[in-house]
């Protein structure tokens, strides 16, 4: 099978092992609690770890296909979440959403780097990976 496809898939997987170890590390060591747009990114980003880990192992590039739909959604989510952060207007209007509010920045590195956006990043190394190895596998059939 395609050597690019292997890579990228790897690079999918350890994003989402990544993503998972460091959300964990934010909950379980730090104490953040996370909040209500945090647990939903960690719902679509937890699965992606077992689902690609098994996908690179069986050499199952079609597995790509669920982890775009996964990442897509997820980074839709990161997105609304860094605005409703980043952006005055939105942080304003932003509905409550449960004990933690979700405009709050536990972290905020150089001005823009916060959790919302470090889940955003992991879902777009995701995306990109698994669109282009959805190509590669589409182009050799």
């Amino acid at each position: 099978m395609n050597k690019k496809a292997d890579s990228l898939l790897f690079l999918a997987w350890a994003s989402s092992l990544v993503a998972t170890m460091g959300s964990l590390y934010f909950s379980e060591i730090m104490k953040y609690e996370p909040c209500e747009l945090c647990w939903y990114q960690r719902i679509l980003m937890y699965p992606m770890v077992i689902l690609l880990g098994v996908a690179y192992v069986r050499k199952d590039f079609k597995a790509a296909l669920y982890s775009t739909i996964f990442s897509g959604i997820g980074l839709l989510i990161s997105i609304y979440h860094y605005s409703i952060q980043k952006v005055s207007i939105l942080t304003e209007s932003a509905p409550a959403c449960g004990r933690v509010p979700c405009t709050g920045e536990y972290i905020n590195l150089f001005g823009f780097i916060t959790i919302p956006f470090l889940a955003l990043l992991g879902f777009i190394i995701i995306f990109i990976s698994s669109v282009i190895v959805l190509r590669a596998i589409k182009e050799e059939n």
